[in-house]
């Protein structure tokens, strides 16, 4: 049955939030928006050095289908509760409503932190990878050219620039540029794919044993053992950012619908096709010992080993775009991100990030605060609504209410919430190691270092002021918002209800 955006407005409300922007994305352009902030061959382009020469061609290829089969069980879960609370708070506004009130406000604020400087990581990262992937192109097609850290640096400033003026437009113009996105993505993933096939002679393609076998696992981490040095291969498949679709729900139509089949279909479609892309890169690679070439980009160098100059430039152009279009995405999410933490009074703006634009009707604001680092946050941000939604699923003040999107109470959805919070947390520690011994200041992971430093700078900063303002994600209605509601109840009676039942209110 069709839903109008007066429904999802009507169900936001009953969230205890106030309806701030328009419903311009459509079921087409929802999929392209999940679609394009996991990248897909941008994705693989940017970090296909780290599995390809950490580990070996055997690396990138069982990597990529290994982490997708646990990514696809934390797509699963997120899709579960986003179909829950489809808000643009997303993971964060349901974790501090999946545990007791008197722990609300703490997880609110963990989570809160955690996940917005996790999307900021993706996009400062995601940005630097495609500045280097336009400079990349340039070496190839001048071999005299020298890319050094300053160049990086204009390229990348160029570009946010430019992501943030994008991303101050109106939502039905952001709804109208993504919904082309997928086309682009996908189209230029498979193109590739072919024309390298076809651009490989038999001869030169290696054969099974060096794509998938023991033959393929080349350790060049200098010091670590062969496992380690498998496993960090599955940096590339984790690059990404599965709840960015659930911070666009506000703007989404039939959202609690919508969003998370996005993020399913998402996630299924870009394991698979992802998985075909790194095989056949493998296939196709050549001698390892060439890699990754004048350019330092592995997968660009294996373009233009089997197509020649003129045609890997062509299709490096449209990985780029597929690139810019996960930045342009994740701008979106992470604003909106931003906006919402700001409306719960977790940020020290006293609400100058919450507000929404009249002549756009998007939140200006936010889009253009957006700057710092993290890495590890976002995964850690992800499993610990889905760990409380377990923990607090009998406790008196917490009643999940699932949504549409729903795995049920039995053997799958336990099984998918387990297997992805204890993927999650080995992954995490993999992503702590350095990735070459033995390990300097240049070379050392500071990931870990980062993120525990934001929980503990954070943690102390609630301590000392925060907790006096900050009570986690509460309603933003006022008593004098109220009108006729499906089934005659009014704003109030909506508002009453989902606060006794899921959220601690604000309203007088």
């Amino acid at each position: 049955m069709s839903r109008s955006p007066d429904d999802d407005d009507y169900n936001l409300e009953a969230l205890g939030y106030k309806p701030s922007f328009r419903r311009e994305f459509s079921n087409l352009a929802t999929i392209s928006f999940a679609f394009s902030i996991m990248g897909l061959c941008s994705s693989v382009a940017t970090t296909f050095n780290t599995p390809l020469l950490l580990g070996g061609p055997a690396s990138a290829t069982w990597c990529w289908l290994l982490g997708s089969c646990m990514c696809f069980t934390l797509g699963s879960s997120i899709a579960e509760i986003v179909s829950a609370f489809p808000t643009c708070g997303g993971l964060y506004t349901a974790s501090a409503r999946l545990c007791p009130s008197t722990h609300r406000a703490i997880v609110g604020w963990l989570v809160g932190w955690l996940n917005l400087l996790g999307q900021v990581a993706g996009i400062s990262s995601t940005e630097f990878g495609l500045a280097n992937m336009i400079l990349a192109a340039v070496a190839i097609a001048q071999p005299n050219f020298v890319i050094i850290p300053g160049k990086t640096v204009g390229v990348f400033t160029g570009l946010l620039i430019t992501h943030g003026i994008l991303n101050s437009f109106a939502t039905k113009y952001l709804a109208s540029f993504t919904r082309g996105f997928v086309f682009v993505n996908l189209g230029t993933t498979i193109i590739i794919i072919i024309v390298l096939l076809a651009t490989t002679p038999r001869s030169d393609m290696h054969p099974a044993s060096y794509v998938f076998g023991s033959q393929g696992i080349i350790n060049q981490t200098g010091g670590w053992n062969n496992g380690i040095a498998f496993l960090f291969g599955l940096l590339s498949v984790q690059w990404t950012d599965y709840d960015a679709t659930a911070h666009i729900s506000e703007e989404v139509r039939r959202a609690a619908y919508a969003a998370p089949s996005a993020i399913f279909i998402a996630v299924i479609g870009t394991g698979i096709l992802g998985w075909i892309l790194n095989i056949v890169l493998v296939l196709c690679s050549g001698p390892i010992g060439d890699l990754p070439g004048i350019s330092g980009s592995a997968f660009l160098q294996i373009m233009v080993t089997r197509m020649g100059v003129p045609a890997a430039l062509v299709l490096w152009t449209f990985v780029c775009f597929t690139a810019f279009f996960v930045v342009q995405t994740a701008l979106q999410a992470c604003s909106r991100m931003l906006y919402a933490f700001s409306r719960d009074h977790g940020l020290p703006d006293s609400g100058y990030f919450n507000h929404v634009s009249r002549l756009t009707q998007t939140p200006l604001l936010a889009a253009n605060a957006i700057f710092a680092l993290t890495a590890i946050a976002l995964d850690v941000s992800y499993i610990i609504p889905i760990f409380l939604r377990r923990l607090y699923a009998n406790h008196p003040e917490v009643r999940f209410k699932p949504g549409p999107f729903y795995m049920g109470s039995g053997i799958v959805g336990w099984a998918a919430n387990i297997a992805c919070i204890s993927w999650t947390l080995f992954v995490c520690v993999i992503f702590s190691l350095p990735t070459i011994l033995p390990a300097t200041r240049d070379n050392m992971n500071y990931a870990s270092v980062i993120t525990i430093g934001v929980v503990i700078v954070t943690g102390v900063w609630y301590i000392l002021g925060a907790r006096r303002h900050y009570r986690g994600p509460s309603s933003n209605l006022t008593n004098g918002e109220t009108g006729a509601r499906p089934g005659g109840r009014s704003t109030q009676e909506l508002v009453a209800d989902a606060d006794e039942k899921k959220l601690p209110s604000s309203i007088a």
